[in-house]
């Protein structure tokens, strides 16, 4: 199992993402990024794979998107699906490995927001997943999704953790309204490319004594941007676009030093062929 699939992380996703991005912000403005594209790409239809809790399709929904949502994580589907309720939107969520997902219709546009590509640990399970949706796509639609560019000083420092060696992450208040502390430990593996190990979370009273202790698993795969360039081409798409982050900057694909400037999140916008 992941992290995302234990209940306990589903129903308090929204409130510790909150927190961490007030620090650790690589997202500002990533909803209307996504619904700019959904705007310019979405007129068969939008899917968001790896929806999480809705944070993209329920925003795309709300602004008269027609989009369905999807997710490995049945305990993340529930979350989104309440959120969906109590917003009076009727949409399809449906609990389903991006590496089968098969809604019975087609898309103009499929979203992977955020990290959700990178929860695919293997090269091969990468290549199945962006086969799959290939297939999900009209002739000429867009899938978008999320990649990191690796960095080797953090690498070689994680190459001499191990999933036990716990740092501080962040502090909020859980779903019970008590106060709660994120540490994580990551370890790194260049032969696979990675990034495994846990997530603890520590729950405290009133009085400030410890009335919880939860460890939650954690396995990602860092993805070079020549890997990409060559998955894309294997399973059927060409590469259109890369954006630095979700504020409109573009990268250029033919600048070999561009990683070592940026460090940044990149956003690939591939092309069905």
């Amino acid at each position: 199992m992941d992290l995302h699939d234990f209940a306990d992380v589903a129903e308090n996703y929204d409130r510790y993402l909150e927190v961490m991005y007030e620090h650790d912000d690589h997202h500002e403005h990533f909803q209307e990024f996504y619904l700019d594209l959904a705007k310019r790409y979405g007129s068969g239809g939008v899917v968001d794979v790896a929806c999480g809790t809705g944070a993209v399709l329920l925003y795309l929904a709300q602004h008269g998107i027609n989009a369905d949502g999807t997710d490995i994580s049945e305990e993340m589907c529930k979350v989104a699906a309440k959120k969906a309720e109590a917003l009076g939107l009727h949409l399809n969520i449906i609990p389903a490995d991006m590496t089968v997902f098969d809604s019975g219709r087609k898309y103009s546009l499929a979203i992977i927001a955020r990290s959700g590509f990178m929860h695919l640990p293997t090269q091969f399970l990468q290549e199945k997943a962006l086969k799959n949706l290939h297939d999900q796509l009209v002739p000429g639609g867009i899938l978008t999704l999320n990649t990191f560019d690796p960095w080797p000083p953090v690498q070689a420092q994680q190459m001499l953790t191990t999933p036990e060696d716990y740092t501080f992450r962040l502090e909020y208040t859980n779903l019970s309204g008590n106060r709660e502390k994120i540490y994580n430990a990551i370890t790194y593996n260049p032969y696979t490319q990675q990034m495994y190990g846990n997530w603890k979370f520590v729950e405290y009273n009133s009085r400030g004594e410890v009335i919880g202790e939860r460890i939650r698993p954690l396995l990602m795969r860092q993805t070079y941007r020549s890997e990409m360039f060559l998955l894309a081409k294997l399973c059927g798409f060409t590469v259109e676009d890369i954006y630095r982050g979700y504020n409109g900057d573009k990268e250029d694909p033919g600048d070999p030093e561009s990683a070592a400037k940026y460090r940044e999140n990149l956003i690939w916008i591939l092309k069905r062929v």
